[in-house]
C-alpha cells in the first residue's frame, strides 16, 4: 500500500499494519496532530491514563500478557521524560514496548524551545534503539523498523520520536513488507553441533538442573511446550526466575519453585551442588548467582540465550548456544528422540533423593496466628479461590511480590506479570490495566504493597473510566516491608524512614473514585472477602492488614553465596515470637 498522508496519519496506519488494536498514552501539544488522527478512526483503541508512567507500564502489562508489543504515546519535554522509568523496566525485562514520543518542531530542537528535551539522548541507555525523524520520507520506514527491532531477538523497547511539523507534513506511505534492519539482525537458530554436544552432556549428567527465565516466555507458548516435553523426556528437576515463574507448571512434581535471593531451599542447594546446568533463557543476574566466585562451582554450564551479549557477561559457561529458545528447545527435543538418550537413572535417582532432603527442611514454612492475618497465608487463599479461572497476576515490588511469586502457583506462561530487573514501585496497578485492556473477560489481580500501590494510585480513575474491573490487592503492613526487613536484618534494626505514616484510607480512597473498596484484618474474614471482591464486576482496592513485622524467607543476605540462605528459623525464635505477640497487639 502506498498512498499520501500526513505524518500523523502515517503513526496510526502504521500501528494499524502491524496489528495494534490498543494505544495507552497521554496527550500534550507536541503529538496533537497524532491525537486529531486518532480521533477520525476506530481502528485503535485509546485508552487515557493519568500519567505517563502509567501508559509505560501498562503498554508493559498488554505486551507480558500477550506476546505482542505493547504501544505508548507521550508528548514532548516531561511526557518524554516520565516516559523514562518504564522504558528502562521493559529493557531490563525485555518487555516489546513502542513508544511514540512528540517532539518540538525541527528548526526548534536545540534551542530550549517549550517543552523541549533531547528525547533520543535520555531514552539510549533504556531502549534497544531510538530515533528522531527529520524527513516525513523517513517516517513509514522508521515506524516499520521501530516494530521489528521491537519484537525480534531479544525484545525491548523503542522510541520514535518525531518533531510537530512532520506530523503535519504530507509524504507517501509505504507498508512493512519485508522490513529489515540494515544492521539489527539477530540469529534465531542455534548451532546444530552445539545442540547435539548439549543433549550429550545431559545423557552423561549425574546431577542436573534446568535454570529458565522470562527468555522462555518471550519466545511463545510453543517454547514453554516444548521445555516442559523436554524436562519430562529426561526427569530432571526445573528451576526458574522470577520472570520465568509459567513457562513450567509449579504443580509439577519435577519443579522445585523459583530460584534466587528469595527462592527456595531446594532450588538454591540444586543450583550450587549441581553437576550439569542448563540455564534456558535466563542470564546469570545478582539476584540468581549470589557472590559470583561461590556460584555452582562444581557444574559444566550449557547457556541458551538469543542475546549475544548475555553470553559470558557475569558468568563464564562451558557450552554457549545463540539462538531463539523455542528453535533451539525444538532441536534439543528431535535430538534427544532421535538418538534414543536415557539419563544415568540410578544417578538420577540418588539425586532426587537428595533433592527431596532439601524439600524435607520446606524452606516456605511459616508461623500461623489465628487473630493476624500472615501475608503468606493472604497469598494461599488469594490462589486457592482464584485458582479455576483464567486468572492474571501483576505486582508492585517488595515483600509481596516476593511473597506472591513463592505462593501464587502458576501453571501457564503470561499470567505472571511483575517488575523484576528494575524493581520498579508504582508497577503492578497501570501493568494490571493493560492486562485487563488485552483480557476483558479475564480475572485480573495486581498483589500490592501498601507503599508500592500509592506511586501509581491515580491510574485507578483510568480504571473507572475505560470500565476495567482490575483487583487491587494490598497487603498493607503499614512498612514499607523489604526496606524495614533489610534494616532489621542487615543494618541493626534501625527502621530509618521506612513506616508508612499517613496512610490513606484505602476504602475510602477506592470510594473516592468510584471503585468498590473492601477490608479485612482477621483470618477468619480473608475468604468469604476474597470471594466478594472476585465477584464484584468493578474496579475494587482491597485492604487486607496482614502482620506488620513479618519477614520473607528463604533469603540470601546481599553479598552471599546463593548456598548460604536464611531461613526463617535461622533467625531468633524468641524474636519471631515477639513480633508477632506485638502485630497482634497492634492489629486487634
Amino acid at each position: 500500500m502506498s498512498r499520501e498522508m500526513t505524518g500523523a496519519e502515517m503513526v496510526i496506519q502504521a500501528m494499524i499494519d502491524h496489528g495494534v488494536d490498543t494505544l495507552f498514552g497521554y496527550p500534550g501539544g507536541a503529538v496533537l496532530p497524532i491525537y486529531d488522527a486518532i480521533f477520525q478512526q476506530d481502528k485503535v483503541r485509546h485508552i487515557l491514563v493519568r500519567h505517563e508512567q502509567g501508559a509505560g507500564h501498562a503498554a508493559e502489562g498488554y505486551a507480558r500478557s500477550t506476546g505482542k508489543p505493547g504501544v505508548m504515546l507521550v508528548t514532548s519535554g516531561p511526557g518524554a521524560t516520565n516516559a523514562v522509568t518504564p522504558l528502562a523496566d521493559a529493557l531490563m525485562d525485555s518487555i516489546p514496548v513502542v513508544c511514540i514520543t512528540g517532539q518540538v518542531a525541527t528548526h526548534l530542537i536545540g534551542n530550549d524551545a517549550f517543552q523541549e528535551c533531547d528525547t533520543v539522548g535520555i531514552t539510549r541507555p533504556c531502549t534497544k534503539h531510538n530515533w528522531l525523524v527529520k524527513r516525513i520520507e523517513d517516517l513509514p520506514r522508521i515506524l516499520h523498523e521501530a516494530f521489528y527491532v521491537a519484537t525480534s531477538g531479544r525484545p525491548g523497547p523503542v522510541v520514535v520520536d518525531i518533531p510537530k511539523d512532520i506530523q503535519f507534513t504530507k509524504g507517501i506511505y509505504t507498508g512493512p513488507q519485508n522490513v529489515v534492519h540494515k544492521t539489527y539482525k539477530p540469529v534465531v537458530k542455534g548451532n546444530l553441533d552445539a545442540i547435539r554436544h548439549a543433549v550429550d552432556l545431559m545423557s552423561r549428567a549425574k546431577r542436573p538442573v534446568f535454570y529458565t527465565g522470562g527468555g522462555v516466555i518471550n519466545s511463545g507458548r510453543e517454547a514453554s511446550q516444548l521445555l516442559r516435553e523436554l524436562v519430562r523426556m529426561t526427569g530432571f528437576p526445573i528451576t526458574s526466575t522470577l520472570m520465568g515463574l509459567g513457562a513450567f507448571p509449579a504443580s509439577d512434581p519435577q519443579w522445585l519453585g523459583m530460584l534466587g535471593m528469595h527462592g527456595t531451599y531446594e532450588a538454591n542447594w540444586a543450583m550450587h551442588d549441581c553437576d550439569l546446568m542448563i540455564c534456558i533463557g535466563a542470564r546469570f543476574d545478582d539476584r540468581i548467582t549470589g557472590r559470583l566466585d561461590a556460584f555452582s562451582p562444581g557444574s559444566t554450564k550449557i547457556h541458551i540465550d538469543i542475546d549475544p551479549s548475555s553470553i559470558n557477561k557475569t558468568v563464564k559457561v562451558d557450552l554457549p548456544i545463540i539462538g531463539d529458545v523455542g528453535h533451539v528447545l525444538e532441536d534439543m527435543v528431535r535430538l534427544w528422540r532421535a538418538s534414543n538418550h536415557t539419563p544415568d537413572k540410578a544417578a538420577l535417582a540418588s539425586w532426587w533423593r537428595e533433592i527431596d532432603g532439601w524439600r524435607a527442611r520446606k524452606s516456605l514454612a511459616y508461623k500461623r496466628n489465628r487473630d493476624v492475618i500472615m501475608p503468606q497465608y493472604a497469598i494461599q487463599r488469594l490462589y486457592e479461590l482464584s485458582r479455576g479461572r483464567d486468572t492474571y497476576i501483576t505486582t508492585e515490588v517488595g515483600q509481596h511480590q516476593m511473597w506472591a511469586a513463592q505462593f501464587f502457583g502458576f501453571e501457564e506462561p503470561n499470567h505472571w506479570m511483575t517488575s523484576g530487573g528494575l524493581g520498579t514501585m508504582g508497577y503492578g496497578l497501570p501493568a494490571a490495566l493493560g492486562v485487563q485492556v488485552a483480557h476483558p473477560g479475564s480475572l485480573v489481580i495486581d498483589i500490592a504493597g501498601d507503599a508500592s500501590v500509592l506511586m501509581t494510585m491515580q491510574e485507578m480513575s483510568t480504571a473507572v473510566q475505560h470500565d476495567l474491573p482490575v483487583k487491587i490487592f494490598i497487603l498493607n503492613n503499614q512498612y514499607m516491608g523489604m526496606v524495614r526487613q533489610w534494616q532489621q536484618l542487615l543494618h541493626g534494626n534501625r527502621l530509618s524512614h521506612s513506616y508508612t505514616e499517613a496512610l490513606p484510607d484505602f476504602v475510602k480512597l477506592a470510594e473516592a473514585y468510584g471503585c468498590v473498596g473492601m477490608r479485612a484484618t482477621k483470618p477468619d474474614e480473608l475468604d468469604d472477602a476474597i470471594r466478594e471482591m472476585i465477584a464484584v464486576d468493578r474496579p475494587v482496592l482491597f485492604d487486607c492488614r496482614v502482620a506488620n513485622l513479618a519477614n520473607c524467607f528463604p533469603m540470601i543476605p546481599s553479598g552471599k553465596a546463593h548456598n548460604e540462605i536464611l531461613l526463617g528459623d535461622d533467625v531468633s525464635d524468641d524474636e519471631l515470637e515477639d513480633v508477632i505477640d506485638e502485630e497482634g497487639k497492634m492489629l486487634v
